[in-house]
């Protein structure tokens, strides 16, 4: 269950507390292992710093103001945000700023029967107390998604993260959370009307430009991509210029939260499956989907315990 209020006390940098969100988790979740997830995940471009409170900005979905956010998770498991912005933020926008935080924390999905999938698979389950309370955490919108994923394409990861802190810094806006300036990712009229930018090829920057109007224009929403059949939402992000099979995956998975998807195509999905159950080969997709039908309704949750393992494995 998640509450709002509005209110309003003074700021630095022109920025105020304009209200607050309160949700309560349904099943286990931890905040600290979500942001340590963070750490680790190169686009975020979150410095290892070991806090347990959560600090960022980001674009509204719908107005797309930018929205600085102070996430924190008490010691009775409530987790309770502050938001700050420039101008006040009406009823409506203080909804979508709560939706758009639950849904990034995957707080939006009933994680109670989560542990049922660790008692039908020993090996998610082992997974599960060793991730205790993990959940994915989702790009701030479907929009910020499709967007590294435009500039990730045919560039190594660290490369593609700096470049989007970069345009972080330079294009988007910048918010005062706690006394520290946080960058939200450029909103999509910036990108609409981009020319060039250092880094970036023609058509990426294309692309970029097509996506911010796509946006700009509410063409999508989240909530909206979640609500639609999967393929039919799959294809539908893919009449963007730019986006094919693989980038719509991860748009729906990690921008509009989809809690119960397995990309069977993706070659690290099946190494993370090959190390977890100790397989002598890599599982083929049709594999890969009978075994992935046991994780339903969390696929998408079970993913990234897999992912994080072997990760980990890895280093």
């Amino acid at each position: 269950m998640g509450e709002q209020t509005g209110g309003k006390t003074g700021g630095r940098g022109g920025a105020e507390l304009r209200g607050s969100v309160r949700v309560e988790p349904r099943g286990p979740f931890s905040l600290t292992a979500g942001i340590r997830f963070l750490e680790g995940f190169t686009p975020a471009a979150r410095e290892a710093a070991g806090a347990d409170s959560l600090e960022a900005a980001f674009a509204l979905e719908g107005s797309w103001r930018t929205v600085g956010v102070s996430v924190a998770q008490d010691a009775a498991g409530t987790v309770r945000g502050r938001l700050f912005a420039e101008r006040a933020l009406g009823r409506a926008e203080l909804s979508a700023a709560t939706a758009q935080l639950t849904r990034i924390l995957s707080l939006d999905v009933d994680g109670s029967g989560f542990a049922a999938v660790g008692e039908r698979d020993p090996v998610i389950g082992a997974l599960q107390r060793r991730y205790p309370g993990l959940r994915p955490v989702a790009f701030w919108s479907w929009y910020e998604a499709a967007a590294w994923s435009i500039i990730g394409q045919r560039t190594r990861m660290t490369q593609a993260a700096a470049l989007k802190q970069r345009m972080a810094a330079e294009l988007g806006e910048t918010v005062v959370v706690n006394g520290g300036p946080q960058q939200a990712f450029p909103a999509p009229r910036v990108l609409a009307g981009l020319g060039s930018f250092p880094g970036l090829p023609a058509p990426k920057v294309e692309r970029l430009r097509a996506l911010g109007e796509a946006a700009a224009a509410n063409r999508f929403d989240s909530a909206g991509l979640r609500a639609l059949p999967r393929e039919e939402a799959l294809a539908a992000l893919q009449e963007l210029p730019g986006i094919g099979p693989f980038s719509a995956e991860l748009i729906l998975l990690r921008g509009a939260g989809d809690p119960d998807h397995a990309p069977l195509h993706e070659g690290r999905l099946a190494d993370a499956v090959q190390h977890a159950y100790g397989l002598a080969t890599r599982p083929t997709p049709d594999e890969l989907e009978r075994l992935s039908a046991g994780w339903a309704p969390y696929r998408t949750w079970v993913t990234l315990l897999l992912r994080v393992a072997l990760d980990e494995a890895s280093r």
